[in-house]
């Protein structure tokens, strides 16, 4: 016989073994097997009859629960095996938890035991509540788009565009009584970080090497403005798209599909372990992209089961509740599928998932002709963009500035087409920069352009 998740050797009885039955009542359940050697052959227990009336008790007095001891018979060796059940509520050992993982027991600490608690209690990290936030706290902007996406997908109701903020969150379940969830904190407030540690994105373009750091940016905000930002930064500074035309039509082709990319910083935030207040990290080298994203599989998932089709099983119900409802992503478990797809559809190799302790890696292979050193920010754009400029400037104008500094005078058909977005958002974004005088537009205006000011 073998330790399992469900089975542990010991030779002798001593009363730290409770922490053993307290780790599988709070798990699977399991047995105890006393009187066996680490190969599970017995070798028998002193004072087995004393001890099937003293165990009972002591984890009864100890642990508060009842378990099963029955002796066992092997020729002349007794042996004692103890039946644990696995219980609906957590379990303590003089106010320690402990757990049975595979053949091991574990101590649960920090963010691990909290997300054993909640999960004993039947709720998720999302959806516990904030004090101190109300819902004028939230940003009345991320509203808005989030009801358009919402009607515009179908998945809520044309009714949703003229409620209060405080129904919408109810029809979401982000609120808990008089208290709203992480979850709307993350969602809708300016600054998440600051209630969470952590809930950035960090991206950083390398040389030949990790030692090797050329630029690196931070993007903040809500969910839905961090995945929007993150897409648009990546496309500006750090990846380089062969151009071609057909006809009179100009095309762009990245070393990765734009589709692909999406999906996955999608799920990166959808699927994040936000209690581990770790950001999301994706790291571009000169022959691919890796995205980090902190996080856990559900027990028992492997890595074969993630890449089969599966039922959609999100690690923040909440978070993905709200997702979807805007039309990002569906609810069917088809995440990497989808990643997948897009990427044979457009002729790139297909991307690697890897599982470590803490999170998972996907990793994004440049296609050959591709293959360069990652974009380099300007040299001088960025200390002069910055410096003075960042109080109060979005991620979207401070990639605008640095473009304005890197390619002056032109204008904007020319700053829209280089963002990869439309005239319309170029010139909302070009507004508060002219009105607070960090660029002015020189020239007449058929033939000016855009400068950043002295």
């Amino acid at each position: 016989m073998q330790e399992s998740q469900h089975t542990e050797f010991k030779r002798q009885w001593k009363d730290e073994l409770l922490k053993w039955v307290c780790g599988f009542a709070n798990a699977e359940g399991g047995v105890l097997m006393v009187g066996y050697n680490d190969q599970g052959e017995p070798v028998g227990v002193v004072n087995a009859e004393k001890l099937l009336e003293d165990i009972p008790n002591k984890v009864r007095d100890v642990l508060g629960i009842v378990v099963d001891v029955n002796l066992v018979m092997h020729g002349e060796l007794q042996t004692l095996h103890i039946k644990v059940a696995d219980y609906p509520y957590p379990i303590s050992y003089k106010g320690e938890y402990h757990y049975r993982s595979g053949s091991t027991k574990q101590e649960l600490k920090g963010a691990a035991l909290d997300r054993f608690l909640l999960k004993k209690q039947g709720l998720h990290w999302d959806g516990v509540p904030v004090p101190y936030l109300e819902t004028k706290d939230l940003q009345e902007t991320t509203l808005k788009y989030f009801r358009q996406q919402a009607v515009h997908s179908q998945r809520l109701p044309e009714a949703v565009q003229h409620e209060s903020t405080e129904l919408l969150l109810e029809r979401l379940r982000l609120t808990q009584g008089q208290y709203l969830k992480r979850a709307a904190v993350l969602l809708f407030h300016p600054e998440p970080d600051c209630f969470v540690t952590g809930s950035v994105i960090k991206v950083g373009a390398f040389g030949n090497s990790d030692a090797d750091l050329l630029h690196h940016d931070e993007i903040t905000g809500n969910l839905f403005t961090q995945v929007e930002t993150t897409i648009e930064v990546i496309k500006l500074k750090y990846l380089k798209a062969l151009v071609s035309y057909e006809e009179l039509y100009r095309k762009e082709r990245f070393p990765l599909p734009m589709a692909a990319l999406r999906e996955a910083i999608l799920n990166a935030v959808v699927h994040k372990d936000y209690a581990s207040n770790v950001a999301i990290q994706i790291s571009i080298y000169p022959n691919k992209l890796m995205i980090w994203n902190p996080g856990q599989l559900p027990e028992n998932w492997t890595l074969e089961k993630l890449m089969a089709k599966h039922a959609s099983h999100p690690f923040n119900p909440d978070i993905a509740n709200a997702f979807f409802r805007a039309g990002l992503i569906e609810s069917w478990g088809r995440g990497i599928e989808r990643i997948t797809q897009a990427c044979e559809e457009e002729g790139y190799p297909r991307p690697l998932w890897q599982l470590e302790p803490g999170g998972v890696w996907v990793t994004f292979s440049f296609i050959e002709e591709q293959k360069s050193q990652p974009r380099k920010t300007s040299e001088g754009v960025s200390e002069g963009v910055s410096e003075g400029v960042s109080e109060g400037v979005s991620e979207q104008e401070k990639i605008l500035l640095e473009l304005i500094g890197s390619h002056p005078g032109k204008r904007t058909p020319y700053y829209a087409e280089q963002m990869q977005t439309s005239r319309k958002n170029v010139e909302r974004w070009l507004k508060p920069l002219r009105d607070n005088k960090h660029v002015e537009f020189k020239g007449s205006p058929r033939t000016g352009g855009y400068w950043l000011t002295d």
